[in-house]
């Protein structure tokens, strides 16, 4: 194994910022440089992603976050994963002629939950002011960022839709009716003056901590709050199911939520703790899958090698499974996370790793939850949802798939942060008139059948696939990572950080060798479809290990070098000295530090 790296992984002692855009990383690390600590820094670079990953994540979606505060030593989660309205039943969307919650449009929003997870953060653990850490935002809203090709590319499929169907969309992304070019200086003015709004509001109000309370009040109780409830009350448009639906987002709906803070689930694995969020999320799949790899011997395969492929996609396989049967929100349903976690259980599912691919579903059957196992069972059987797996919200459209962003910081202090935003991109909904941002489409992984932890109900988190991490070594936070990608965010990450754990390698090496993933279980997004035993690969992983798997009777799918996973990562050393690496995948990604 070459210990060439495609860029060297940055090392420092004063700071360290990653994120999957450029400009991103070097407004995070500008705010580190203005005095500001690791949470002014993540909170500005999120809001920097929204503007230039605008296919990827806005200011309507959501937001999960790990974070390691010094002052309190300890991890925790701030969950702004925004609730089912109370108007969203099973009756209605069953009215409405649906059996799968649609990918795009009103039907799928719950509450925007992004800009209320910032604010808590920069309230509760940051130093700066809400103009601080939105200006730089606002300067590239009014002054242009060079648009990404992929950007481009997903607005000019969409035009035609965008003029017929969402002309308010059509209007920001369309300025003047021309498409913007590929790398052309873009902006959104409507959206910087929402933020010069909410700056005003929070400095009326005086004082830091009052005026991001004024800011949190002005989006979710105030001007922004009535632009969204003056839209839907009348707005019907045209979504995945082939009809227009109205929405059923209310303004009290957005009146009476907040993000929280939540401890982490935690897994301890060769001395590393790992934290994710809990159920609501997917993390835990990370976890399970660490829990049933802890007794195998890992650091003796190689990392680039068919037995190490072949054993994590197998323990995937597993652990994806009983997401399916078990995860969703534990405020509205129970979740037997100490079981799936216990070393008794892992013992006997380890015993279904075997030498070939599997190619059934195979969730454990838990005592107290036969009947769950058994529903979703035949539900997912009586489906035949198989086929190509997606992360669209217009795949009915497009081939330009909505995903997310991730950020990991940290600063000279200690303190941490891994999150992962995402939702509320250009392909969700319309522009909210006035505004210059849309509505997310979380709702799509509810199911529309009672009786499961993630049937749809007012008032529950949707199950997301939303999953920063955060580790650490001997009881000392030591690493923060995470990537973009839907339902592989976890299969990227586990590949990293047993990379990581058992091989000495730096963040660079890990982030740099061939990912892989597996779709064989049904994906969270619309259309909810899976292809059994399918394992897509980076073909630069070599000929003999692709032949190797498909002996093993893995379904090989080769994707070209360098497109698999889009994972960053940032460490920090008992001595003080800090570390980060991006992946060169898509060329966007960067780490700073110093």
């Amino acid at each position: 194994m070459s210990e060439f790296t495609t860029r060297p992984e940055i090392l420092g002692t004063f700071g360290v910022v990653t994120s999957t855009h450029w400009i991103a990383s070097a407004v995070g690390m500008s705010i580190l440089e203005k005095g500001g600590n690791a949470f002014d820094a993540a909170v500005a670079t999120g809001f920097v992603l929204q503007v230039v990953e605008p296919h990827l994540n806005g200011p309507g979606g959501d937001m999960p976050a790990l974070i390691y505060s010094s002052n309190k030593d300890k991890v925790e989660v701030i969950c702004a994963q925004g609730t089912a309205p109370a108007a969203a039943t099973i009756e209605h969307y069953t009215a409405e002629g649906l059996d799968l919650i649609p990918g795009d449009g009103l039907l799928a929003t719950v509450i925007p939950g992004a800009f209320d997870g910032w604010m808590l953060m920069l309230r509760d653990y940051g130093t700066m002011t809400v103009r601080q850490v939105l200006e730089p935002a606002i300067h590239y809203l009014e002054n242009g960022h060079p648009l990404l090709p992929r950007v481009a590319a997903t607005i000019q499929s969409l035009a035609e839709f965008f003029k017929q169907e969402w002309p308010t969309s059509y209007e920001t992304w369309l300025p003047g009716g021309v498409a913007p070019q590929a790398l052309s200086n873009f902006k959104n003015p409507a959206l910087a003056a929402t933020w010069r709004r909410i700056i005003a509001e929070a400095e009326a109000r005086g004082g830091r901590e009052a005026g991001i309370d004024a800011a949190r009040d002005a989006f979710y109780r105030g001007f922004v709050a009535e632009a969204i409830g003056d839209y839907l009350q009348t707005a019907e448009v045209m979504d995945a199911s082939g009809r227009r639906h109205k929405g059923v987002l209310s303004l009290d709906d957005l009146a009476n939520w907040t993000a929280t803070i939540e401890q982490p689930t935690t897994y301890d694995y060769h001395g590393w703790t790992v934290a994710k969020t809990g159920p609501w999320g997917q993390g835990p799949v990370l976890l399970q899958s660490l829990a049933l790899l802890k007794d195998i011997d890992i650091a003796a395969m190689d990392p680039v090698g068919e037995e190490f492929v072949h054993t994590l996609v197998e323990a995937m396989k597993l652990a994806y499974a009983d997401r399916e049967v078990y995860y969703g929100d534990p405020d509205g349903a129970p979740v037997p996370m100490q079981t799936l976690l216990s070393d008794a259980y892992n013992q006997e599912r380890r015993k279904l790793i075997g030498a070939e691919a599997s190619m059934d579903l195979r969730p454990g059957r838990l005592p107290g939850f036969e009947d769950q196992h058994d529903l979703t069972m035949a539900m997912l059987n009586g489906m035949g949802g198989t086929g190509a797996v997606y992360e669209p919200t217009m795949s009915h459209l497009t081939e330009k798939r909505g995903d997310t962003v991730h950020v990991d910081v940290i600063d000279n202090q200690g303190n941490m942060v891994s999150v992962t935003p995402s939702g509320g991109w250009l392909q969700s909904s319309p522009i909210i008139p006035g505004l210059g941002f849309c509505l997310n489409t979380r709702a799509q992984m509810f199911w529309l059948k009672p009786g499961l932890p993630t049937s749809l109900a007012p008032g529950k988190r949707p199950r997301t696939t939303l999953t920063p991490s955060m580790a650490l070594y001997q009881g000392k936070p030591r690493l923060a990572f995470g990537t973009p990608g839907g339902d592989q965010q976890d299969q990227w990450q586990l590949a990293f950080f047993l990379r990581y754990v058992h091989f000495g390698l730096n963040l660079q090496q890990a982030i740099d060798l061939p990912l892989f993933h597996t779709a064989h279980f049904p994906g969270s997004f619309y259309p909810r479809t899976c292809q059994p035993g399918n394992v897509m690969i980076e073909s630069s992983i070599g000929d003999p290990v692709l032949a190797a798997l498909k002996a093993r009777g893995h379904d090989i799918s080769a994707a070209d070098p360098w497109t698999v996973g889009r994972l960053t990562a940032a460490q920090r050393d008992d001595d003080g000295l800090l570390h980060a690496a991006a992946t060169p995948r898509l060329m966007q990604a960067y780490a700073i530090g110093r």
